[in-house]
């Protein structure tokens, strides 16, 4: 497409000039280092395919070479760069903003010439405060970025000698702020990804003598957890902390480790709209005021506005002033050709100045009345008892009855949090709410997301009966962040809550497509459904299957081989959900936050049994037993099962975390999982022949085998495929256990999971078989502990209250289990 706009010739650099560094190194990484010249000429290179003719290019910022030459071959050579995050959050911008280039993975050209028109002093286009959820976003100028620049360059005494890492993402604007002022002044930036908990981060930060590093305050929650009090950095000279506020006490902290280590903290302040920084505190200050913001940067200055709402003297809302501040906001893109709209920047926060040193006291937008009392709730959190924990936020609810809500990561300071919150507020206890999240949910740039956390609030509120298809997925996986362009697999959906959300849509739209897991959640809609609705086959065999086992161990009946039925779903499962990610990353933390779903609860139970009764030994608690125990049956053996899952499944995330074997696996799917299943069944014949022992039919090695299976049977794609698999298992269960019924049982199971998708079930049976596959794990965990006092008298009653033990714990365990969920996929 050709621009119907008169084309507008680029510009000579006006921000940053590389080559006046020449030699000097500008980028070091862990594969190397690039000269100045080095990194100029890539840019250069990049600037040449985007022509002569101004134009919107949409840049997806990572930590990387590739993007940093992106980044500044559009801003250096008079183009108009729109910084994003990597990912979905840059293709809802691309939709919103229809750049002319898109620089992210590849050099996506999708017009000739440009579709805008574009003012000539625009630079840079940022979202705000690390938001992408917003289609406001914030024009800057050449100026505004070379004097932001040139401004934290003085006041931090930046030389060619400072060598900063980078600990914060270069797509926000305080990540964004070290590459320009180093850059500016010939420094080194010392170009990584990594986090700062990841060891891999603190040897290239050694390695490259690395002076300086920037956080944001869970930053500094992060270095806690990692040892960083203990970590040799003599070449760091400086830490700067920004991007919300920090505890006075904490500020004195780090500034004493700091002082005792050899490095100065510096706090700053800023914001998007004023390119990055409009205040610093001198170490020096630190001591005496902790709770400070300090002096304007070198350029700005700051005034107090009267704020009608607040009576307090000397506080107002904070004006900066300064050649830092933005043009203005873009919120359509007719405003690309607007110039500047301001030379004073409304800061939106409340503020004060005592001595000449500026202090931050909140939110203006942050004011609420409830109850008729006027709220302040940044001050309510500043208020609250220390020790009840740093991580905790407050939101106003506007549901029915408008109420306060508090979010805790401590489980135990829910009850004194909301003690706290009425003493402090004056509210009366039926206004205040806790909640209790495994994390706080944080933006991009790792403040607390109120956005989020607002979610959480209307979701806990509306918890008994979600509104949409989308808070159904928020609600069973622990996801407010869910869009409609999420899919079941993509939020890191396992067979835990699969069978749990599948009934709620189910009753929500009818009959359910086979894929529906792969699927955006905005394509899902309301079918017209027959008699009776359709149930995941794997769910039906999960519900049959532990049924069997339970009644079989009650003396209902006699039917074995249910548990080797269910380690083949749990195959079919692994590969239809965890190893369905997209990337290898996700598929390790996807698969690790399936695992610990299975492994806490279970071990804690375990565990806890033995202690009470000492049924079980070390061996079960830590899932060994085929390994270390005996050959003879003891009540160790009784989780061979879940010794089976815990270690395969470990083991191929491990495999599959190996870059090449990731690659293998993707190109061949079914061959990779066939090739493993083949394996396993070379070692069986090996290992113990035809029949295997009492025991030995039930170590990891052998019932690995059947979890393979069902791996394989995933991948199955052509009925020439299926039917494969289905052979396969009638070759390998052949003889295994001597028993034909058994193996009969098994091979039926398995051809049912491959050949029949769904089972049509009367709508009466939907619910309960759906509980009981759902809860299937907690009754097999407790079902030992309650079936052998009934069962020689009262089988039925024995089989019956297995379940409705299991069942029960399982209801009260599924909180922890969501948090748990969250927490370990977001490690």
């Amino acid at each position: 497409m050709t621009s119907l706009l008169h084309p507008v010739e680029v510009h000579p650099p006006r921000v940053l000039d590389l080559r006046a560094h020449g030699a000097r190194t500008a980028v070091h990484t862990a594969d190397g280092r690039l000269t100045y010249d080095e990194l100029a000429d890539r840019v250069d290179a990049l600037a040449e395919r985007l022509g002569d003719t101004r134009r919107l290019v949409l840049v997806e910022g990572s930590n990387t070479v590739e993007s940093l030459a992106a980044y500044l071959a559009a801003v250096t050579a008079g183009h108009v760069a729109l910084l994003t995050p990597p990912g979905r959050p840059a293709r809802a911008l691309v939709d919103a903003w229809d750049p002319d280039v898109v620089l992210g993975h590849a050099f996506e050209e999708r017009r000739d010439g440009t579709a805008h028109d574009l003012h000539p002093d625009l630079a840079l286009l940022l979202s705000t405060s690390g938001s992408t959820g917003s289609p406001k976003l914030v024009r800057l100028s050449h100026d505004n970025l070379r004097s932001n620049a040139a401004s934290i360059a003085t006041y931090l005494e930046i030389t060619p000698a400072d060598n900063a890492i980078t600990s914060l993402p270069l797509h926000y604007c305080y990540g964004l702020s070290v590459v320009h002022s180093h850059l500016l002044v010939g420094a080194t930036l010392v170009l990584t990804d990594l986090s700062v908990v990841d060891e891999c981060f603190w040897r290239l930060a050694a390695e490259a003598r690395a002076t300086s590093f920037a956080g944001v305050p869970y930053t500094f929650e992060q270095l806690e957890r990692s040892g960083f009090a203990d970590r040799e950095l003599p070449a760091l000279r400086y830490v700067t902390q920004a991007g919300g506020r920090m505890a006075p006490n904490q500020v004195t902290r780090w500034r004493d480790h700091g002082r005792s280590a050899g490095w100065d903290l510096v706090v700053m302040y800023g914001q998007t709209e004023a390119t990055a920084r409009m205040a610093w505190l001198p170490p020096e200050l630190a001591e005496a005021r902790p709770d400070a913001v300090g002096v304007p940067v070198p350029g700005g200055s700051f005034r107090l506005e009267p704020v009608p709402e607040v009576d307090e003297p000397g506080v107002g809302e904070l004006v900066y002033a300064g050649p830092n501040v933005m043009m203005g906001y873009a919120a359509a893109r007719a405003d690309l050709a607007r110039g500047r709209d301001l030379v004073e920047l409304r800061t939106g926060d409340l503020g004060r100045c005592r001595d000449g040193v500026w202090e931050v006291l909140g939110r203006r937008g942050r004011q609420a009345k409830l109850f008729g009392l006027r709220l302040d709730l940044d001050h309510l959190e500043r208020e609250l008892p220390v020790a009840l924990g740093p991580a905790h936020c407050l939101v106003l609810d506007a549901g029915d009855g408008p109420a306060l809500h508090a979010f805790t990561t401590r489980p135990r300071s829910a009850g004194p949090l909301a003690t706290s919150l009425c003493e402090v507020s004056g509210l009366p206890a039926s206004a205040v709410r806790v909640t209790t999240l495994a994390e706080l949910p944080r933006t991009p740039s790792g403040k607390p997301c109120r956005a989020a956390l607002a979610e959480h609030a209307r979701l806990a509120r509306q918890e008994a009966e979600p509104a949409s298809v989308r808070d159904d997925y928020a609600l069973v996986l622990g996801r407010p962040d869910a869009t409609d362009d999420d899919s079941f697999v993509s939020l890191g959906g396992d067979s835990l809550s699969y069978v749990e959300l599948a009934t709620r849509l189910s009753t929500r739209l009818g009959d359910l497509p086979t894929d529906w897991h792969t699927r955006p959640i905005g394509t899902l809609a309301p079918t017209p459904s027959r008699r009776g609705t359709r149930v995941d086959t794997s769910v039906v065999l999960r519900a049959l299957a532990i049924v069997a086992v339970v009644a079989t161990h009650a003396n209902v009946w006699t039917v074995v081989g249910g548990a080797h039925v269910l380690l083949v779903v749990a195959g079919w499962n692994l590969a239809r959900f965890q190893l369905a990610a997209s990337t290898r990353t996700e598929r390790l933390r996807h698969g690790l936050a399936s695992l610990a779903q299975l492994v806490v609860p279970a071990s804690l139970w375990i565990a806890g049994v033995g202690l009470v009764t000492g049924t079980y030994t070390w061996h079960a608690v830590t899932y060994s037993n085929g390994v270390l125990g005996g050959e003879q049956w003891t009540p160790d053996w009784e989780f061979w099962f879940l010794e089976a899952i815990v270690w395969t499944t470990a083991a191929a995330l491990a495999l599959l975390a190996v870059p090449a074997v990731d690659r293998l696996e993707r190109r061949a799917p079914y061959r990779f999982a066939l090739g493993l299943t083949l394996g396993a069944l070379a070692w069986r014949y090996w290992w113990v022949g035809l029949e295997a022992g009492p025991t030995n039919r039930y170590t990891i090695v052998l019932a690995a085998f059947f979890l393979l299976l069902g791996w394989t049977a995933s991948r199955a794609d052509t009925p020439a495929r299926r039917w494969t698999v289905v052979a396969l298992a009638a070759v390998a269960t052949y003889g295994f256990f001597g028993d034909p019924w058994r193996e009969g049982l098994i091979v039926a199971g398995t051809a049912a999971l491959v050949l029949l998708p769904t089972v049509r079930l009367p709508r009466c049976l939907v619910a309960p078989v759906c509980l009981v596959a759902s809860s299937s794990l907690f009754v097999y965990l407790t079902h030992w502990q309650v079936y052998p006092h009934l069962e020689d008298h009262y089988p039925v009653v024995a089989t019956l209250a297995s379940f409705a033990v299991g069942i029960g714990v399982w209801w009260l365990a599924r909180p922890a289990l969501r948090a748990l969920g969250r927490l370990t996929a977001r490690v």
